[in-house]
């Protein structure tokens, strides 16, 4: 009886001490402040570093208001919305001080001394410095106030409970401001910068444990996000050309690498709303950054042959009325994917060089021949259209397997047909 009373005590002192440790003061609220509070250098810094941070992205749901939250991130664990980080004093973030901003961006905990939910990704947002904290502050608590309410999370009992939130953290989170690599070049290390902290890249590209945090030995390997694969960014990539600097500068600036093709699913808001209106120099760091990891410079003598080779299989399907599968290619896809020159078109993306077809996985590829992709949705002026309802789910089959047969040296897709109806089915695909 002693033994048991004394394990009983025990684990009482450390559940208290567990709560004493993820115990976080609140900070006093504020009365509203005014743009005049704020210089207008310091907006409009905030403003290019939030579309940096493709903020919009992420607290902005379908056809709602800018910032004003409601964005649905389906997890593991449940369904966590994104808040309102509109200036609005009930709903918002209208009476927090520069200090609980900063302490949720570098820390993760809110205002009222709450944890965040690491779906807020404060993981990456304390490498940010002070000085663009300020800056985002200042751009956030200038833009028009909007009253909304995000609908409440759907995480079970009792990982609902926020202290535990502190658990999370002494396992993954350092907190820490970003330490300037010296042996890089300073563009090099604003991309880092840029992509480590600000613009999350591996909140996306990097694969996830149990407990939804990222894998730090498998940074950048790829993962599947809201339905789609997340390529690699190593060398991992399954492209058949790399991701040279300049190509990845294109990609990023415009949403189309005329050796890769053009942007689809949920990195087009990225670049929409956030990319492509940051200033050239922090794109180009970004790719510099990207390209390093990726190698490309030791592999680019590799980039002309490869690109050769896929122009060659430009025109297969084209007077090939003999084999069904090419038939129905050049009926459905050839006028819009055929390239006749030495290199291939922007606005003609050569399928051959698509990392769509040699990922293991024939998921986006799926995805944008179901769904297509509108002018709003891609780059401006290319358009793919959607044939859920003009080709059945074995007419995408047979495309998926044709191409990835006539385009490719990668073995056969399994179950085709059968991944073409899970993802028709899947509620996050319907328009």
């Amino acid at each position: 009886r002693r033994i048991a009373l004394a394990m009983i005590a025990l684990a009482v002192f450390g559940l208290l001490g567990f709560f004493l440790l993820a115990w976080r003061p609140a900070i006093t609220p504020i009365e509203p402040p005014s743009r005049t509070n704020f210089a207008a250098e310091s907006i409009a810094k905030g403003e290019i570093l939030a579309a940096a941070g493709h903020c919009a992205a992420c607290h902005t749901r379908q056809g709602g208001q800018p910032f004003a939250g409601g964005y649905a991130l389906d997890t593991q664990f449940g369904t966590i919305y994104s808040t309102n980080i509109t200036p609005d004093p009930t709903t918002g973030i209208g009476r927090w001080s520069l200090e609980a901003f900063a302490r949720a961006m570098h820390e993760g905990v809110s205002r009222d001394g709450s944890h965040l939910f690491p779906a807020f990704p404060y993981d990456h947002y304390t490498k940010l410095s002070d000085d663009d904290v300020k800056a985002l502050y200042a751009y956030f608590m200038t833009q028009p106030p909007v009253r909304a309410m995000a609908p409440a999370n759907t995480i079970p009992f009792p990982l609902n409970i926020r202290a535990l939130q502190e658990g999370w953290k002494i396992m993954f989170f350092r907190s820490g401001r970003y330490r300037t690599d010296p042996s890089k070049s300073a563009e090099w290390n604003r991309g880092a910068y840029l992509a480590e902290g600000l613009s999350d890249c591996g909140g996306c590209h990097t694969p996830r444990n149990l407990l939804g945090a990222e894998k730090a030995n498998d940074a950048y390997a790829g993962t599947v996000i809201e339905d789609w694969i997340a390529p690699a960014l190593t060398e991992a990539n399954p492209s058949p050309v790399p991701w040279t600097q300049d190509e990845l500068f294109s990609y990023l600036r415009t949403g189309v690498g005329p050796l890769h093709g053009a942007t689809a699913g949920p990195m087009t808001p990225v670049i929409r709303g956030g990319l492509s209106v940051v200033p050239d120099a922090d794109n180009r760091a970004l790719a510099v950054y990207f390209a390093d990891i990726d190698r490309a410079g030791a592999r680019k003598p590799g980039v002309e042959p490869a690109v050769t080779r896929a122009l060659a299989t430009s025109p297969l399907g084209s007077g090939q009325e003999y084999e069904p599968d090419a038939r129905l290619y050049a009926a459905a896809c050839i006028a819009c994917h055929y390239n006749t020159g030495s290199a291939p078109l922007p606005a003609r993306p050569e399928l051959a060089l698509n990392s769509a077809l040699t990922l293991p996985e024939p998921t986006n590829f799926i995805q944008v021949v179901l769904k297509g992709i509108s002018n709003t949705e891609g780059v401006p002026g290319l358009v793919m259209p959607a044939y859920a309802s003009a080709l059945t789910d074995a007419d995408i089959a047979r495309l998926a397997a044709y191409l990835r047969r006539t385009r490719t040296d990668r073995p056969p897709w399994t179950d085709l047909e059968k991944k073409v109806a899970a993802i028709r089915n899947d509620p996050a695909t319907v328009q």
